[in-house]
């Protein structure tokens, strides 16, 4: 019996989307082992004569997780609008699926199938091709460098308008990221992401007083466009921070709100104001006015306002105009106005048709990433799946591999190629904290943070075995020449993989193989090129299983011809 109640189609979304003006792909959940066939059929929606002439795809069962498998057919289409059905077979039912509605029969009129109304070329699933090759370095700025392979570790202030202190906590420069540019370039990476680097007030600069300025304890305007020079002319991209769901409590609006009440003008840019508008100066004390997170150093902007809107607009042009920026990563994105992010993106476009917006959504992002807000989001279950599996043994290799594939089919496979994919980042425990003090098992998530789909963004000092589950300690200095261990030939070894393969890029994924320990072996495949990988995520022997080439690995670790040792890897081309 066909399992109706675990079926799931929704036109218009990640199971239904154009990849191209002539591609689309349509997918389709069912239960887990349920369907012997699945068939779909599509047609001209505006055929000039009756009945619509169908043309059936055999579709492809892709992925399954532990309850659900996932069928996809991608195909050329000849028309620009299409309607279409599925056709379901089990061993004892035989049943046609169209708009919602299971029937042995099929509906006498157009309008009753499932509909792709039009394919529009702004609504194509895809990101700019430079975010999709893109191998990205996260820097915190204060903690990196103050100048060639080296952090003073030193706490500073340095006084601003008004007596207000700006803060540093260990030194690191503008200028200190640009003298090392080389030790980035020279890994592989060809794109930057730095957190905020505005004028603020405390060391992590998310309480932006001044966004058109870098702060002064960071460096100056032109240490940043020196900065942006030097790395476009290494080839090299740069994503910077967008805070514009708060500000600092002493940024000029809020601080005219406090001096001047409800006359001030700048009453309307924040929420839930309560006159009189006072600073607390105990932090504990709730503030009469909303804020980011209760922390009231950082009252919350009101993105709906029609004056807030034009005034952070403007800052996002201004340092894409003036430096070339070439993207924007964009705090708290989930609480700021839709209607702010699409007048962000139309406007940013419009200076550079090639820039990219990236959203910190730690969940699911699917209404963001219809293509008239984000280009991307950070990817935290990435980081949250690879803990469970790589580091903490929460989950096994086929709990892992159930979801990773929900993470896959999530998003249209354009979307999917520029999640920016994380181990670790500011806001959360290093990922060798997860390990045991054991590298192999950093290494072993490191590898599939490469071979994934996805954009892959690795956090300063990952590759120097940097630790820490603290505020501090995960945001701790760059051990210049500390380090507890140095991976950054590995490092180069599986960016060059994935720099030189279209086929990490652009391939298929597919599960080969898992088991209830830590036994994983998965390929990716793009036109007859194929790039296999097996982990052993466990401290134990595995058997590999007779689905690997039979030819020598071009990256292994503890392997032999049938087995891999504990924490053990395999890489075939």
């Amino acid at each position: 019996m066909i399992l109706r109640q675990a079926i799931t189609h929704i036109p218009l979304s990640q199971f239904a989307f154009a990849s191209s003006e002539t591609e689309l792909t349509i997918r389709i959940r069912t239960a887990k082992g349920n369907l012997t066939s699945c068939v779909l059929y599509y047609g001209d929606r505006v055929h000039p004569e009756d009945p619509i002439v169908f043309t059936p795809i055999e579709m492809e069962k892709v992925a399954s997780d532990l309850i659900f498998d996932i069928y996809e057919a991608t195909f050329e289409s000849p028309y620009t609008r299409v309607c279409y059905y599925f056709e379901l077979i089990d061993a004892d039912e035989h049943l046609f699926l169209f708009a919602d509605i299971f029937s042995t029969c099929l509906p006498s009129e157009r309008s009753e199938y499932y509909q792709y109304p039009f394919i529009r070329r702004e609504e194509i699933s895809a990101v700019p091709e430079w975010l999709e090759h893109a191998i990205v370095y996260n820097i915190f700025p204060d903690s990196f460098a103050t100048s060639k392979r080296n952090i003073s570790d030193t706490a500073d202030e340095v006084e601003w308008e008004n007596g207000l202190k700006l803060k540093s906590r260990l030194g690191g420069t503008i200028k200190g990221i640009t003298e090392n540019l080389d030790y980035i370039s020279d890994m592989g990476f060809n794109c930057l992401y730095l957190n905020p680097v505005f004028v603020a007030g405390e060391y992590h600069k998310y309480d932006i007083l001044d966004y058109h300025h870098i702060s002064p304890n960071l460096g100056t305007d032109e240490d940043f466009d020196e900065l942006v020079r030097q790395a476009h002319s290494r080839g090299m991209r740069i994503i910077i921070d967008g805070v514009f769901n708060h500000c600092s409590w002493y940024f000029f609006a809020f601080d005219d709100v406090v001096r001047n009440g409800e006359n001030s003008r700048y009453k309307d840019w924040f929420y839930d104001l309560k006159f009189p508008v006072i600073r607390p100066e105990n932090e504990h004390e709730p503030p009469t006015y909303s804020s980011f997170a209760y922390e009231r150093k950082m009252p919350k902007l009101n993105s709906s306002n029609p004056e807030v809107l034009d005034y952070f607009v403007g800052v996002g042009t201004y340092w894409m105009e003036k430096f070339h920026a070439d993207g924007w990563r964009l705090d708290v994105a989930n609480e700021v106005s839709r209607d702010f992010w699409r007048a962000f993106k139309h406007a940013t476009r419009a200076v550079d048709p090639e820039s990219v917006m990236i959203g910190e959504i730690w969940e699911s992002a699917e209404s963001w990433l219809q293509g008239d807000m984000f280009d991307s989001t950070m990817n935290y279950d990435f980081r949250k799946n690879c803990r469970d599996f790589f580091g903490t043994e929460v989950i096994n290799a086929t709990e892992f591999d159930a979801r990773v594939t929900q993470m896959n089919y999530r998003y249209p496979s354009g979307i999917l190629r520029g999640q920016l994919n994380l181990l670790d980042s500011h806001d959360v425990n290093r990922f060798f904290s997860y390990c045991r003090g054991d590298i192999r098992r950093l290494r072993l998530a490191e590898i599939f943070l490469f071979m994934a789909p996805g954009v892959p963004c690795v956090f300063y000092g990952d590759e120097l075995g940097m630790n820490g589950d603290t505020e501090y300690t995960l945001r701790g200095p760059m051990p210049w020449t500390d380090a507890t261990y140095d991976e950054r030939e590995f490092f180069k070894k599986l960016i060059s993989l994935r720099s030189n393969n279209e086929t990490l890029i652009y391939g298929k994924y597919r599960k080969l193989f898992t088991d209830d320990k830590g036994l994983y072996v998965f390929e990716r495949s793009y036109n007859k090129d194929v790039i296999t990988v097996a982990i052993n995520a466990r401290d134990i022997v595995a058997a590999i299983p007779d689905l690997v080439p039979e030819y020598e690995p071009l990256m292994s670790f503890s392997f032999t011809c049938n087995e891999l040792g504990p924490f053990g890897y395999a890489i075939w081309l």
